[in-house]
Parts: structure tokens; C-alpha cells; sequence
């Protein structure tokens, strides 16, 4: 469906965007995760048309971006981070006047506008003005002016910055129901968002692309760890240290508390492996007493954290 290759943005001196690749297929949603200046607003742009690539190739269906890019544009629909709207308008006039932009057919216009409407939840307040709007309406509204063309892809540059959890929830659903018949692109700060919405997610940092698979591979290849929090009544620290570093797939073990009797402990392994069950026997043959055997993964987060920290 897009296809880019070696994409690079110039501002002056400063290479924003530093000759990426990546390929999304249809009806994939795709998460573009990064810090601030990472360059993810840069490549959204460019995809959309909107900047020009300083070198490299965008092509999207069978379109290359330089030659046909009015005929990519007609299969986009692009919400910025801040979405473009009149805000003196009421709503029903502003998609009206998107409708008519759009070029949609007169015969249709009005059935495109209720389709938008009761797809992004703004029938309650179609006759305000944009302007007396709470943001998670506006970024509504702005929803609906990215759709009305009906376009193959949408792409969306932090959807919702600034909305209320609420109103989070309210979007990502939006999200996740138009993403059954498009293709989305979207770019987000919230690691659990992109987590809960995206089936992939290409995580970017300085420029380049730094990982790229779904939250569960990106785990899993990015060095990840299990960790197993452990709590026993009557061991001995160096007992306990010793018969558990025996266990096949431990790492380490790390006792982080010895008061009174009750041992707290963490054992780290690889994150592909669960060895609850091997703790729970090897406990069993002593006369240690088990109180908590609990299991976290690394987080998405923290591996956000490790793939863009900065030297």
C-alpha cells in the first residue's frame, strides 16, 4: 500500500528525517512513537504532500509522490495535531463547506455529512459553533473533515494531545473502528495507547527508525527481560540464592528485602521464557514457606525509553 525508501528531510544543517524505509500494508494500523524532534511530524508531512522529501522515495499504491501527487492526495485524509477549523462556524456549516471542497457530489453531500456525524459522535452538537467546542469535539470535528472524502488512508499526527482520559477512550474507539476499513497512520506520546490500538508500531529517534514490529515482537527483540517478584517465610538468603540460580533460564536473583523472616526477592529472565513453575517446585522441596510468586514483562515503556535515550 506505502512504500518509502531512503527518506530524508533537510532544515538547513539539521537532518530531520535521516533516509528511513518502511512499508505498510493495507488495513494496517501503524504507530509512529518518538520523542519530541524526533522527526515523526517531518515524516507525516511528507507523506501527506505537504513538505517536499530533500531525497528519497514515497510511492503509495501506484503513485510515486514527486510525479502523481495530487492523486495521493485524493487518497488521503490527514488531521494535523492541531486541527484546521474555523472556529466561527457552527459544525454543520464547516463539514458542509468541506463537503464542497471535497467535491462530493450534491446528492450525496447530505448523506456523507450524517454519515460523519454519527460516526465520530457529533449529532448533539452539529448547530454550535466550532469555537464554543471542548477539544475532544474539536478533534471530532476534525475527524470527520480528514473523512469525508472517504480516503483509503488516514493519517493522523497526535490525535489525542490534550484530550481528558475520556475523551482518550472516546477517540482511540473512533480509531480502532475506522481502522477495520482503512489503512491509519497515526503519531502518539501515549506508549499505552499505541500499545492498545496499533497493530504495529515503528518507534523513531533523531531521525531514524530505531524499531519496528508489533508491542509484543518490539518486547521481545529489544533485549527485554521477565521479571519474577518472589516473597518466602523461613529462608536462608544465601539457600534461597543459591537453589534458584540453578533454575534453567534464571539471569539473576536479587534479594531486595530480609526483615523478620520474610525474604523478598526478584528474578530476572529472558522475557520468552515463564519459569514460575519451575520456582514453585524447586520451593516445594525445601520447608521455605511461598507467599507471593508474581510475574511482570518488560514494559513497552521501558523500552521506549532504552531505544531513544539520548548519549
Amino acid at each position: 500500500m506505502i512504500t518509502v525508501k531512503g527518506l530524508t528531510k533537510y532544515y538547513n544543517e539539521l537532518k530531520a528525517v535521516n533516509e528511513i524505509d518502511f512499508d505498510i500494508k493495507r488495513g494496517e494500523i501503524l504507530g509512529l512513537l518518538g520523542p519530541n524532534g524526533a522527526g515523526k511530524t517531518t515524516t507525516l508531512r511528507m507523506l501527506t504532500g505537504f513538505l517536499p522529501p530533500s531525497s528519497g522515495s514515497i510511492r503509495i499504491k501506484d503513485y510515486n509522490i514527486d510525479e502523481h501527487p495530487l492523486e495521493i492526495k485524493k487518497l488521503l485524509g490527514y488531521l494535523p495535531e492541531s486541527a484546521p477549523l474555523y472556529y466561527e462556524m457552527i459544525v454543520y456549516d464547516y463539514l458542509d463547506y468541506v463537503a464542497d471542497i471535497r467535491e462530493i457530489e450534491k446528492k450525496k453531500k447530505l448523506s456523507r455529512i450524517r454519515q460523519m456525524a454519527d460516526l465520530c459522535g457529533l449529532n448533539d452538537i452539529m448547530h454550535r459553533p466550532i469555537g464554543e467546542l471542548s477539544k475532544g469535539y474539536k478533534q471530532r470535528v476534525g475527524l470527520a473533515h480528514a473523512m469525508m472524502n472517504d480516503p483509503e488512508i488516514l493519517i493522523l499526527d497526535e490525535p489525542t494531545s490534550g484530550l481528558d482520559p475520556n475523551q482518550i477512550v472516546e477517540i482511540r474507539e473512533i480509531i480502532k473502528h475506522i481502522g477495520k476499513e482503512k489503512t491509519i497512520i497515526l503519531s502518539t506520546h501515549i506508549l499505552s495507547e499505541a500499545e492498545a490500538t496499533c497493530d504495529r508500531i515503528v518507534i523513531i529517534n533523531q531521525g531514524k527508525i530505531v524499531a519496528d514490529g508489533s508491542a509484543r515482537s518490539l518486547k521481545q527483540s529489544g533485549g527485554g527481560e521477565t521479571l519474577v517478584s518472589i516473597t518466602l517465610k523461613n529462608a536462608d538468603i544465601n539457600a534461597v540464592k543459591e537453589k534458584l540460580a540453578s533454575i534453567e533460564g534464571v539471569v539473576s536473583v536479587s534479594p531486595l528485602e530480609d526483615k523478620e523472616g520474610i525474604l523478598n526477592l526478584n528474578i530476572n529472565c529472558p522475557y520468552s521464557a515463564d519459569i514460575r513453575e519451575d520456582i514453585y517446585l524447586a520451593v516445594k522441596e525445601t520447608d521455605w514457606i511461598l507467599l507471593k510468586l508474581h510475574q511482570e514483562t518488560q514494559s513497552l515503556e521501558s523500552i521506549f525509553r532504552k531505544l531513544t535515550r539520548e548519549n
